[in-house]
């Protein structure tokens, strides 16, 4: 018992839950006496809101509470990640200045769910309407309309990292490789919607409420509402899917409490489909201005890439850090004498973008690989030889680049040729074009340390607590402030626990997701970081535990505590089983006291709070196999294989799990996803997510190359499936079409747009 569960394909116990219909959505959440909310959303994209009539909506029957933007001029969220000389640092939760179609304006609450969108349609909105901005190009033109006038400009922040002489690296290169990729605006889907109940009653605030980052969430209700945080208890246990979109607190989820707090009643509400697009936050829209330069011997000479960054209407939670992270992960795994990136944000009419899974890293790896395959068809060369010329090797590993990464281990030449082991292409002869496209990253998890985040201007902390007890009938409880959404922790950190403290893994317990019983997280699960931190965390408690056991059990064995092992639920002498005691009797002398060591307090429970050092650096290299119809445009990807590392794999079956979902994520992001808007800033709210006809098999290998950094050796694996695939995809219809091969440096490949390419 207790042996072997680390590294082992242990069922998810989540599932049994999940797939029977006892999952705790916040859907299911119904208090006595509970009411329902609607939010009125803007239908323009700029503009004013010069009145908010609520008198038909207050007058039509069950309704009961109107808020407006008068009502709540103080109302306002933070900008918790804050660029250099960032000129907004928070934002109100309803305005009346209108910078995009779908942003709050009131809130009705009514009796049921009907009445309250009745009484919605009943708001009457004076609204003044003003010419709209879309797209970072006209943001940029000179004379283009103002979003925030007092700025004097639509740039919001605009900073360089790297060498100040790369431009004179790349003038002196023998080959130069310049393009412009671009990375639509797409969306995170997860299956549950947004959702919350908020309840007040005895001066005291309780949320259920779907989401990532329950205590981070907490900290902004309290400073929202002007409550103590002692009067605030938030409530996430089981959240269907986040993917980065529900890593933060929403105006409309904070008007919801506040709603509550007004009623003295229970409010939900529930965001609809059709407001998925207008109001949970997109992600990627970017453009990548780059230059690769090598020598004459395909070496790489010069990296300089210029990141324009649509960040919607004002700064999200996240602001402008998406594309600083584009910036730091630009290098990849590859040697560059040079590297330099300038980040340029950029406000539109659009609805402001924030998180998603792979967080800036698939429009980097997108831009990088790209210009490594362009260089190799230009040059004549082989573009896995290509990689593998200029790829850092195990030996040189820790490796800090060109713009402040210090990666920590891995062999990056090892996953790329195990890759090109794996790939076996596929021979039809139906009329379609057919090739195949590699691409490797380097990706940064585990985040982070603590004052490293302040001092790059992230307003939070990065450490991780875990709580570890053993009960009197040695019986184990968990309890973590990262949270279950979907991607397998309840069942790693059990894994973890039964390992250290040798016990069945269904004699451990998991708590997560509620404030008012778990350590405090000012993160919670985002950035591929939930087992690389909380496990750490919880790696160095069961430590400290198990000393503390096998102290107890050396005083009552006289024996050295050496010369014990815990085995089979029992602690023993080596060498002799019939010299040892039962946890069970162990936990029940430590929680009453008897006959304890000299300086061994009573009671099994250990808190451990886990800061890493630095952030660990997972890996991986894909491959993609496309058939393009060259009548139609049409790119069906046939064949899909993924090499990663991350580090100690607690449970592979979940490693491998996470990966297939992030490349299905990365599939759609490379061939059909994109939220786009007309003239007047209306988004086109058809979404295509690729299905189970656009999603291949997807083979996946993994390496385990222990992180020195982290307690278990184990590094981030949530977002690696999907920073590679839209790079790997592209490069394969490069390949297909070598004819285009240089046109092809946008993402979705629709078949309109490739047709129109051809």
């Amino acid at each position: 018992m207790g042996d072997g569960y680390v590294g082992a394909r242990t069922p998810r116990r989540e599932d049994a839950r999940l797939l029977t219909g006892k999952a705790r959505y916040v859907g299911s959440v119904r208090p006595p006496g509970t009411v329902h909310a609607h939010v009125v959303r803007s239908p323009i994209a700029h503009g004013r809101l010069l009145g908010c009539d609520a008198k038909a909506a207050r007058a039509l029957d069950g309704v009961l509470d109107v808020i407006t933007p008068a009502d709540v001029p103080d109302l306002r969220l933070p900008c918790v990640h804050q660029m250099p000389e960032q000129p907004m640092l928070s934002y109100r939760a309803l305005d009346d200045t209108i910078r995009y179609a779908g942003q709050p304006l009131a809130v009705v609450v009514a009796s049921t769910p009907e009445a309250a969108r009745d009484a919605a349609d009943l708001v009457d909105l004076d609204l003044a309407e003003l010419s709209p901005v879309i797209g970072t190009e006209q943001a940029l033109r000179d004379g283009a309309p103002l979003i925030h006038p007092e700025w004097g400009g639509n740039v919001f922040t605009d900073f360089t990292m790297g060498d100040a002489d790369c431009e004179a690296a790349i003038e002196g290169a023998e080959h130069v490789i310049e393009m412009t990729f671009r990375m639509a605006r797409i969306s995170p889907y997860p299956i549950e919607p947004r959702g919350v109940v908020a309840s007040y009653a005895d001066d005291e605030l309780t949320v259920h409420i779907s989401s990532q980052a329950p205590h981070h969430v907490r900290e902004h209700l309290a400073e929202a509402l002007g409550l103590s945080l002692d009067r605030v208890r938030v409530v996430s246990r089981d959240t269907g899917g986040g993917f980065g979109g529900k890593e933060h607190l929403y105006p409309d989820e904070a008007l919801i409490c506040l709603a509550s707090m007004r009623l003295g009643r229970p409010v939900a509400w529930s965001e609809s489909p059709g407001d998925r697009v207008l109001a949970t936050l997109p992600a990627r829209a970017a453009e990548h201005r780059a230059r690769l330069a090598l020598d004459g011997d395909g070496r790489f000479v010069a990296l300089h890439v210029e990141v324009i960054a649509d960040i919607g209407a004002h700064p999200s939670n996240v602001g402008a850090s998406t594309a600083a992270v584009t910036a730091t992960l630009l290098p990849g795994p590859y040697h560059f004498d040079r590297a330099a990136v300038r980040v340029v944000g950029v406000v539109t009419n659009t609805t402001p973008t924030g998180s998603y899974r792979g967080f800036g890293q698939p429009e980097g790896t997108l831009t990088r690989e790209r210009l490594i395959d362009e260089a190799a068809r230009r040059l004549g060369v082989d573009r896995i030889e290509l990689r593998l010329r200029n790829m850092i090797k195990p030996e040189e590993l820790p490796y800090t680049t060109r713009v402040y990464q210090s990666y920590d281990s891995g062999d990056y030449p090892l996953a790329l040729r195990t890759l090109r082991d794996m790939v076996r292409p596929i021979e039809e002869h139906d009329g379609r074009r057919r090739g195949i496209g590699y691409a490797c990253h380097v990706e940064t998890t585990g985040l982070g340390p603590s004052m490293e985040m302040k001092e790059t201007g992230i307003q939070a902390g990065g450490y991780e607590t875990a709580v570890l007890r053993m009960e009197q009938d040695a019986s184990v409880v968990v309890s973590a402030g990262v949270v279950s959404i979907g991607q397998g922790i309840e069942t790693t950190l059990a894994q973890l626990a039964a390992d250290r403290m040798g016990v069945p893994i269904e004699r451990v317990r998991v708590v997560l997701g509620d404030t008012a019983r778990t350590p405090y997280s000012g993160l919670g699960s985002i950035a591929s970081r939930s087992l690389t931190v909380g496990g750490g965390a919880l790696t160095q408690a069961a430590a400290r535990l198990r000393d503390k056991l096998l102290a107890i059990a050396a005083h009552r064995l006289e024996a050295a505590q050496d010369d014990l092992e815990l085995v089979d639920g029992a602690v023993r002498v080596k060498g002799d089983p019939h010299a040892s005691v039962t946890l069970r009797e162990l936990a029940t002398a430590a929680w009453r006291g008897w006959d304890l060591p000299e300086g061994v307090e009573p009671g099994l429970e250990e808190r451990v709070s886990y800061d890493p050092p630095g952030y660990t650096f997972a890996y991986g290299a894909h491959a993609a196999a496309v058939a393009v119809d060259p009548e139609t445009g049409a790119v069906e990807v046939e064949g899909y294989w993924v090499v990663n590392d991350s580090g100690v794999v607690v449970n592979p079956a979940v490693v491998e799990g996470q990966l297939r979902g992030g490349v299905a994520q990365g599939i759609g992001m490379a061939l059909t996803e994109e939220i786009v808007y007309t003239e007047e800033g209306q988004p086109i709210i058809d979404y295509l997510l690729p299905t189970t006809r656009e999603v291949p098999d997807i083979e996946v290998a993994m390496l385990r190359t222990p992180s020195p950094r982290t307690p278990g050796g184990m590094k981030g694996a949530g977002e690696g499936g999907t920073i590679g695939p839209p790079a790997a995809i592209a490069n394969a219809v490069a390949a297909a079409l070598p004819e285009i091969a240089e046109k092809i440096t946008d993402v979705p490949l629709t078949p309109a747009s490739v047709w129109s390419l051809l």
